[in-house]
């Protein structure tokens, strides 16, 4: 089976490619290499898999329509898993334009090349941001995520939609999955976890936003690999439960669709957070406490209930053991 995973040299389609490598799948890597953050690590995770044979890398931007077509025609994916996209709430704040270029027409060129290419299944990466606004805890697909409070959430919220139309007019079964603070080797420099370890292992103070007041779902990378690779085989189909008069979110009766929660299910305070990356690092943190910044939200806490129904599988790593091989990843790659 081909695999066309993009965002190859990030973060998680980097582990995602390896991972699919490994197995003796065929994997067709699409990356454009933003600067967004240091090239120089998404050179490094590129090299992880240029060693297999199974991997042919294609260096575009799936913005640019025509190259991506070229794509989809010259290898013929199966299962197309698109991780590309302009990350971070905070940098959306000052270049919204980045996102609406990769996150929204980057994602709609995705949509059509799946849908002229008869793909047996897309997965697209969305995030817990998109319950912004909403306290219900823990949160589950079905809760509203119709109140965004960053540009970024609003566009992955928007990948939703535009997924459920396409699954609905063309038949293409689509899963997003919405992902929780996501870490661990190999991460992305823009992440907290990452800049906190920077900084500590510098002698350089943190700033802490909401004076450290601030709970989030830390879910290991592996775990994150482990939920999409299961998903990858529960192809959706229209649900004969769904009501339209009562209708649920993250499923749908009228479309192969489907939303999917991939987090720890565990809730940690930021201060009880940074306490146990000091005691991995070994250093104490010099801590800058500050207001909530604009696009934060104070908690977020998964419910996987039906990520579990479908695979067997809920992410598990202990936050203590994550921090531990992120910790001793970044002192052997930084020295």
């Amino acid at each position: 089976m081909t695999y066309l995973v993009t965002g190859t040299a990030g973060f998680i389609g980097n582990f995602l490619a390896l991972a699919l490598l490994k197995r003796g799948e065929t994997v067709i890597g699409v990356d454009n290499l933003s600067p967004y953050y240091d090239i120089r690590l998404k050179e490094a995770r590129l090299k992880r898999l240029a060693k297999f044979e199974n991997f042919t890398e294609a260096r575009i931007d799936i913005a640019d329509l025509s190259s991506l077509k070229m794509v989809f025609e010259t290898h013929k994916p199966s299962i197309v898993i698109n991780l590309a996209a302009q990350a971070g709430v905070r940098h959306s704040i000052d270049h919204p334009h980045d996102y609406a270029h990769s996150n929204l027409s980057g994602f709609l060129n995705v949509l059509e090349c799946c849908r002229h290419g008869d793909i047996d299944h897309l997965l697209y990466a969305s995030t817990s941001s998109a319950y912004g606004a909403n306290t219900r805890q823990p949160f589950k697909e079905t809760h509203s995520a119709d109140h965004p409070v960053s540009l970024y959430a609003a566009t992955k919220r928007a990948n939703e939609l535009m997924a459920h139309s396409y699954s609905h007019l063309y038949n293409l079964p689509t899963s997003g999955l919405r992902f929780f603070t996501v870490y661990g080797p190999w991460g992305r420099p823009d992440m907290a976890y990452f800049k906190f370890t920077k900084a500590i292992s510098d002698g350089v103070s943190i700033d802490i936003y909401n004076h450290g007041d601030m709970y989030r779902d830390f879910t290991y990378i592996d775990d994150i690999i482990d939920g999409i690779i299961k998903l990858c085989d529960v192809i959706p189909s229209p649900n004969p439960k769904w009501n339209s008069q009562k209708p649920k979110r993250g499923t749908s009766g009228v479309a192969p669709f489907e939303v999917y929660n991939i987090g720890n299910r565990q809730v940690v305070n930021l201060l009880d957070f940074i306490s146990i990356l000091e005691d991995k690092i070994g250093k104490n943190a010099q801590k800058n406490l500050l207001p909530m910044q604009p696009g934060d939200v104070y908690l977020t806490h998964a419910n996987t209930d039906k990520l579990e129904n479908v695979t067997g599988f809920a992410p598990n790593t202990p936050l203590e053991v994550g921090l531990a091989k992120f910790v001793d990843w970044y002192k052997d790659f930084y020295g």
